[in-house]
């Protein structure tokens, strides 16, 4: 059963990604774009597995790691993964992604 309004991400599979000194590096295989991100967007991108709602990603991962308003959190983590999404980095469903039937290719 889904959550209703709940956004799940999953990484693509065209990125290249490591951990450096706690920054996680991430680059497009699709357009060489390259991000640095912050300690807050690693810990969602390293849950990011699309299974667990966005929502959950931030109140369990997010506000019980680091001292942060949880509307901001909530509100901060909605713009990247809009941005990463925008680049293919992060592919975003309104259904979780191990569903049947549900590809990342039907992100929405």
């Amino acid at each position: 059963m889904t959550e209703k309004g709940a956004r799940y991400i999953a990484k693509s599979s065209a990125i290249a990604s490591r951990l450096l000194g706690g920054e996680m590096m991430i680059m497009s295989a699709v357009d060489s774009t390259f991000f640095t991100l912050n300690p807050v967007a690693t810990v969602i991108w390293q849950a990011a597995d699309g299974r667990m709602p966005l929502a959950e990603i931030v109140d369990q991962h997010v506000c019980a790691e680091f001292e942060v308003d949880p509307e901001i959190a909530h509100r901060d983590a909605e713009r990247f993964v809009e941005e990463l999404s925008s680049h293919g980095i992060l592919l975003v469903s309104e259904r979780p992604f191990s569903e049947p039937g549900v590809s990342p290719t039907e992100a929405a």
